[in-house]
């Protein structure tokens, strides 16, 4: 059985949940990370030297960074519906994936910190207030982007890279500020709660 390293709150982690739910895979899951067993305990540190949250162990091999651990996932287990093999349309997918992990994340890092997390260390009101900024612009890419395909992010059919994306979507409405309209990701966003992954390990009160 695969076991998964990590807290049930972390998004990254949440990202490999709602992949196994996607491809009905069983699970073992521990808790590792802030509250729970230390990352930085030599026995994971034997696993992944970042000290990060999740690791995947798939009997004897054990893999880290969430985004690698989903497209394992998909193309060990049958997953070809949500990771193409065709170049063009896995790029597609890799596309936003890569995009959700950089330049979304990045935008949205300190606000979330200060106004969601409510971190000591995060309270800078011009910080707050640029990544508040930063991160509607991202949203409006990715609104332009859900208006064109009127569907999901790399196109017509829903893909793992609706799983990074889609609780970096939860993760802009459970954030409290002022928000622009964006009605194509509002309409995406409950598009994604009629899947059940989602509505366990992504749409579930949890930012």
């Amino acid at each position: 059985m695969l076991k998964i390293l990590g807290k049930a709150s972390s998004i990254n982690v949440r990202k490999v949940l709602w992949t196994c739910a996607e491809l009905n895979l069983p699970f073992d899951r521990e808790d590792w990370g802030s509250g729970f067993r230390a990352t930085t305990d030599p026995a994971f540190l034997r696993l992944n030297p970042n000290a990060m949250v999740p690791v995947l162990r798939d009997g004897d091999f054990v893999l880290w960074e969430s985004n690698s651990i989903i497209r394992y996932l998909a193309g060990e287990h049958g997953g070809s519906h949500l990771y193409p093999a065709a170049p063009k349309s896995r790029a597609r997918v890799d596309q936003w994936m890569d995009w959700q992990a950089t330049d979304l994340n990045r935008s949205w890092s300190y606000a979330f910190m200060a106004l969601a997390r409510q971190s000591p260390a995060h309270q800078d009101a011009r910080a707050i207030e640029a990544s508040c900024q930063d991160w509607a612009r991202c949203m409006r890419i990715l609104d332009q982007r859900l208006a064109e395909t009127g569907a999901h992010v790399a196109g017509d059919a829903f893909t793992l890279a609706d799983i990074p994306v889609g609780l970096s979507v939860n993760r802009w409405f459970e954030t409290p500020f002022d928000k622009p309209a964006l009605p194509a990701v509002a309409a995406y966003y409950d598009r994604l709660a009629k899947r059940e992954g989602y509505r366990q390990y992504g749409r579930n009160g949890s930012a």
